[in-house]
Formats: structure tokens, C-alpha cells, sequence
């Protein structure tokens, strides 16, 4: 009987496979991260209560679909680079830097501060995977890690901003 195991991953691609295993390594931290921040996102958004219910609320949902989206954008980038993703939350849970919150109650000026500090955590966590793709001439990845800087930053500003009164 014939061996049926798919053949192994073969990407096009004229980056050297063993930078793109960096970069991937990157990305999917990068990646575990997201799915961390989104979903702490979206428990802060279903839980959020008091005064600026409606406009945290709001504000909170805008940024778990703006994360969300990213999600994808990144496991596609380490798939075009012919590498691997994540496949399970107990990877996600393994990578992961952004640490859960699973508290009863979070006050809404806590959750403000803390989803600012894990989107600036973020950043950082994305420009270790540019760095990587810069060294391995992947210029794809580099330049689109630089918007998904760019929207953590301005997420980061928003929560900032809103957590000035509250």
C-alpha cells in the first residue's frame, strides 16, 4: 500500500527556507499574541460596565475586528514563506507573551490600561519579526509588519486617550 502522507511543504519562494524558519518562528508569536490580545478584547468588550459603558464597549469591539483581521493577514505571510502556523489555543497558549485575564470583574479604567500595555507588548513582538524578515531579505513581511505596528500604536493611543477621565 502506498505511503498517502502529503508531500512536504513547498512554497514557492526565493527566500532561503532556513531565514524563513526564523521569520516564521517570529510571526507565529506574532500570531499567538493576537489571538491572546483579541480575545482579551472581546472579554473586556462583553464585560465592560459603568458610565462610558456604551462608548468602551464600541471602542472595544472596533479593536477586537481590527485584531482579528491581522490574525489572518499573519498566518497567511508565514504559509506564503513556505513555512508552517500555529494549529491549536494549546499553541497559541504556548507562544503567547500577552497573558490572559481571567478576572470576574475588571474595572473599565484597568482594562483600558491593560489592553494599551498588551498592544504596545505587541509592537514589540512585531518588530522582532521584522528585524528577523529584514535579515532574511523577506521585504513583504517587513513592510507589512510596519502597518501592523502602526494600527497596535494607534490602538494603544485610543486606550491612552479614553483612559485620560476614566
Amino acid at each position: 500500500m502506498a505511503d498517502q502522507s502529503p508531500a512536504p511543504l513547498a512554497t514557492p519562494t526565493d527566500l532561503n527556507r532556513n531565514d524563513t524558519g526564523s521569520v516564521a518562528d517570529a510571526l507565529n508569536v506574532v500570531l499567538a499574541d493576537c489571538f491572546a490580545l483579541y480575545l482579551k478584547t472581546k472579554n473586556f468588550h462583553w464585560h465592560v460596565s459603568g458610565p462610558h459603558f456604551r462608548d468602551y464597549h464600541l471602542l472595544f469591539d472596533a479593536q477586537a475586528t481590527q485584531i482579528l483581521q491581522i490574525t489572518d493577514a499573519v498566518g497567511e505571510r508565514v504559509r506564503k514563506i513556505s513555512q508552517t502556523t500555529l494549529r491549536s489555543i494549546g499553541d497559541v497558549a504556548r507562544r503567547q507573551n500577552i497573558r490572559d485575564n481571567d478576572r470576574d470583574f475588571v474595572p473599565p479604567a484597568e482594562m483600558l490600561a491593560e489592553l494599551r500595555d498588551d498592544n504596545l507588548k505587541l509592537v514589540e513582538t512585531i518588530r522582532v519579526a521584522r528585524e528577523r524578515a529584514e535579515a532574511a531579505n523577506d521585504t513583504a513581511t517587513s513592510s507589512i509588519a510596519d502597518d501592523w505596528i502602526d494600527q497596535a500604536e494607534e490602538r494603544a493611543w485610543f486606550l491612552f486617550e479614553a483612559s485620560r477621565g476614566a
